[in-house]
């Protein structure tokens, strides 16, 4: 599937600041014609953040907000009614402004193993504390992932969905750095093995269509990915080091698409389109690869979501993001 995979050259991560559905949805599809994507709004408070929103998309599995987070719970209460009636709200506002939409639209989930390190059991300790738990955690995020992909389908008929799970955490639960409940010890590092195995299910329910894993950690684990069936990986480039030339090297040789993030997520002075994605050609002249492959195998986006940011920045950012995909474009080298 991603051999011959081609994605529009901007977008999003997701994230947008406010509270008004319908503006981040004008914003989302103004910004980028041939690329627009379903905005998350958490200003708007819990059940409109990324776990909250993700916790509403599962099936026979419910959360609610207790002072130390997301937990787990046997019904489903007024958080959960909430998270469901603000993504209603935001497909409502996406659906308006994509009337007649052909070509690729991205929506956002939080992935299995952030979701696991986020969510707490009813003991108050995280879902990671328990296999059986994640494995039962990732089952029905796979469910609920395909009932709105599903949605999202018969809302915007002409769209190809492009599914992007965030795993911020996903370093942290591979290198056993998620904190107990008392903040005293640290669970114990996942297999490679394992993690590989629960973002496949995952990535799996997106059957024919690509998924993008997004990590604005360092040291994101390309290769794992891969092997999990991402077509794409969205990464923060600043934190980008030489150490991982080979592995990115080894991703765009195999297919594999980066959308890199090289516009600032909160208030700054932007650079022009040109020198923003600066580096990426340099990094594709020490990787020795065809400039002319650059267009095809790179998304620009901005480095994490723009939650933090203010909404005339935000704008920004993303025009920003399209005019510097354009300068990639039209100048390689």
């Amino acid at each position: 599937m991603t051999a011959d995979l081609r994605f529009a050259p901007a977008t999003g991560i997701g994230s947008l600041p406010g509270g008004d559905a319908r503006e981040a949805a004008r914003t989302a599809t103004g910004s980028f014609e041939d690329f627009p994507f379903l905005p998350e709004l958490p200003a708007r408070g819990p059940g409109a953040d990324m776990i909250g929103r993700t916790a509403g998309m599962l099936i026979e599995l419910y959360a609610r907000v207790e002072p130390s987070g997301w937990r787990i719970g046997d019904r489903p209460g007024r958080d959960t009614k909430r998270a469901r009636s603000w993504l209603g709200e935001d497909l409502d506002a996406l659906e308006e402004f994509t009337q007649g939409y052909e070509g690729q639209l991205k929506v956002q989930a939080v992935g299995p193993w952030t979701l696991a390190a986020t969510l707490e059991l009813r003991n108050g300790e995280v879902a990671l504390s328990d296999p059986g738990a994640c494995r039962d955690l990732a089952g029905s995020l796979a469910e609920g992932l395909r009932l709105h992909l599903e949605e999202v389908r018969r809302r915007v008929p002409g769209a190809q969905i492009v599914l992007q799970l965030d795993e911020p955490s996903l370093i942290g639960v591979l290198r056993g750095q998620v904190k107990s409940a008392s903040g005293y010890r640290t669970h114990r590092a996942v297999d490679r093995q394992v993690v590989e195995a629960g973002l496949c299910d995952v990535v799996g329910v997106h059957a024919g269509g690509p998924v993008v894993v997004h990590s604005c950690a360092p040291d994101v684990p390309f290769a794992l990915l891969r092997r999990a069936g991402a077509a794409a990986v969205s990464f923060d480039f600043s934190l980008l080091t030489e150490r991982d030339d080979d592995v990115i090297g080894e991703a765009v040789e195999g297919g594999t698409r980066l959308f890199a993030g090289v516009v600032p997520g909160t208030d700054t002075a932007l650079s022009d389109p040109a020198g923003s994605v600066m580096g990426v050609r340099t990094l594709w002249r020490r990787l020795g690869l065809h400039p002319g492959l650059l267009a095809e195998a790179v998304t620009v986006t901005p480095s994490c979501g723009l939650a933090g940011a203010s909404p005339e920045y935000a704008r920004k950012a993303l025009a920003h993001c399209a005019q510097a995909a354009r300068s990639l474009a039209d100048n390689p080298e």
